[in-house]
């Protein structure tokens, strides 16, 4: 086994990290489908945070037991008083054995809330992402005019929390906003501004919600997404008019009181909950946006839509839109996969992307920080915030198929680290437990053990030679993601017959395929990692029989580098004499 690696980071890095954590998130709808599935989806751009896949088992309790409400370092960065850290969301074991880890200190709860007899098993990241009833949970950050830290017994919630208690009591998505919104009104939301799209196999809400200026409480809004259509979310609010006569639209009851109270909202007209409870986009002008415009524009080009709008209170982007065409799973994960390629803002172009073309952009002191920006603010310049960047921890794709029993029908396609160079596996949502390599990663030590740790390095090695290496990454994920997908069909009739007979012998026939597939796709990554050690070693491109092929620089970097300069005749060239 290779020696593991220590990577010491600061405190004070992890902290100042929280702020940067944005992430983009998708709802698409069952008759957006082509097979009827409803989809929902997140991409975790979490930094060095702790990106563990982590299975929640079901559970008993006692009548009169207290369900303890833990702080979520994904709100505000670790906070050692409550035992919270980045690099690891959880200590203690109220949530099944993996989080279980005697030689860490245990994490300490903001709170109590009752208890329900029975709660269900979910998978679970920085966030519920899916549970054994085919619920399932997306993510986004959002900028608000308040955000406050924590206060027990009085604002002990924040949406990370929230989520989980929704998935271990609820079944549909309407049951879960209900249940959010009175944990929120009774209980005190924390924190930033959050959207958290939740769908079940037949329909899907955006729920939105923000601390209250009154510091008790929280303010809230959920709106459901029209049949057919897609939501996408990328770090600012997407509901605005709240109308209270219409169905489909929920929201706190004191929302329009409070907003008139503090002078967010003047009384005349609908209430426009992104104008009122927030400043606007977050971090800089199209970190958001940009994002929200180019999936809408891939999901709908007929729309023409365009990337340029007049502030971050637009409307030119409509809270959801009907592709031109219907989605399969692939879809939704090449949407992720995406850095602007051939549009103008392409982040393989430019001489920030070096002579190989690679899309990553490295943040420091220069850049933008806190979670809202200024508008009147002057920026001296920014990067564009593409969907696939490469600081994200995990994504996943969840699948959600209402013609299935829920055990089969529910999927969690999950890739750890970059969108751009995982692969998605897939885990059945009946599942009993799940392949160790998914859970085990702290990303302040290297290792082998960690299915995290094979797809970051191979992320971090694309870019020695991005427009090279890319295209292999490329053929890989065809070849795994293809072969998976016809794995499932295969499966779902398998388990089927079985779950007929004998349900619980299906979930542990599901069990060990997801376990076996998962584990063999770590492995493969692995040798595939050090096949590209050897392929581009030295900077050449190396295979047997043809090593050290000098491919160079394309044609073009020639020219922007200083080659031209260099020593081509024993005279002084004219830029040195000009010196």
């Amino acid at each position: 086994m290779m020696k593991k690696i220590i990577i010491f980071v600061s405190a004070f890095i992890l902290a100042a990290c929280a702020a940067a954590q944005a992430c983009t998130t998708m709802l698409v709808t069952k008759g957006a489908s082509a097979d009827g599935s409803v989809f929902v989806a997140h991409s975790d751009d979490s930094e060095l945070f702790d990106p563990r896949l982590v299975y929640v088992p079901a559970a008993d309790h006692e009548p009169g037991e207290k369900r303890p409400v833990y702080y979520d370092a994904a709100a505000l960065g670790s906070k050692p008083k409550y035992h919270s850290y980045a690099l690891h969301r959880y200590v203690g074991d109220d949530r099944g054995p993996t989080y279980v880890d005697p030689s860490k200190p245990q994490s300490i709860p903001l709170g109590y809330i009752p208890q329900v007899e029975h709660t269900y098993a979910y998978y679970d990241g920085s966030y519920a992402i899916m549970n054994e009833h085919q619920l399932m949970f997306g993510e986004c950050t959002d900028g608000a005019k308040v955000m406050t830290d924590p206060k027990p017994g009085q604002r002990i919630f924040y949406s990370a929390e929230l989520s989980r208690v929704a998935a271990e009591r609820c079944k549909t998505a309407k049951e879960a906003v209900l249940l959010i919104g009175e944990l929120i009104e009774t209980y005190g939301y924390y924190g930033t501004g959050e959207t958290l799209p939740i769908a079940d196999t037949e329909e899907g809400w955006v729920m939105e919600m923000a601390p209250s200026p009154e510091g008790t409480g929280g303010l809230w809004v959920a709106k459901k997404v029209p049949d057919g259509e897609v939501f996408v979310a990328a770090n600012e609010f997407r509901i605005r008019e709240v109308d209270p006569d219409d169905p489909d639209m929920l929201y706190s009851e004191n929302l329009h009181s409070i907003a008139k109270k503090h002078g967010w909202w003047n009384g005349e007209g609908k209430l426009d909950w992104l104008a009122t409870v927030s400043k606007g986009e977050y971090n800089h002008p199209y970190y958001s946006l940009r994002r929200v415009w180019r999936l809408q524009s891939r999901l709908a080009p007929s729309k023409e839509l365009s990337p340029w709008v007049e502030d971050g209170f637009t409307k030119a982007y409509p809270f959801s839109i009907k592709p031109d065409e219907k989605l399969k799973v692939r879809d939704v994960m090449s949407l992720y996969r995406d850095h602007y390629q051939g549009t103008q803002f392409d982040l393989t172009e430019g001489i920030t992307a070096g002579p190989f073309g690679c899309p990553y952009r490295y943040p420091g002191p220069k850049d933008a920080k806190g979670d809202t920006s200024d508008p009147s603010k002057k920026r001296e310049g920014a990067w564009e915030r593409p969907i696939s960047i490469f600081r994200c921890g995990y994504s996943y794709v969840c699948q959600a198929r209402g013609w299935l029993p829920d055990p089969i029908g529910g999927l969690v396609w999950f890739g750890p680290d970059a969108p751009m160079s995982t692969c998605y596996v897939p885990f059945y949502v009946g599942a009993l437990s799940i392949a160790e390599p998914y859970y085990t990663c702290d990303t302040s030590e290297f290792s082998r053990d960690s299915a995290w740790w094979a797809f970051n390095f191979v992320g971090n090695w694309a870019a020695l030679k991005y427009d090279y290496i890319i295209e292999d990454i490329q053929e890989k994920q065809d070849e795994f993601e293809l072969a998976a997908i016809q794995g499932i069909k295969e499966m779902d009739e398998k388990a089927l017959e079985i779950y007929q007979q004998d349900p619980q012998k299906a979930r542990e026939l599901l069990t060990s395929y997801c376990k076996e597939q998962a584990n063999q796709v770590v492995e493969d990554w692995w040798d595939f990692a050090w096949t590209l050690v050897a392929r581009y070693d030295d900077g050449y491109v190396n295979a047997p029989g043809k090593m050290a092929q000098e491919v160079g620089y394309p044609e073009e970097w020639y020219e922007k580098s200083n080659w031209p300069q260099g020593p081509t005749s024993y005279q002084r060239n004219q830029t040195e004499q000009d010196q």
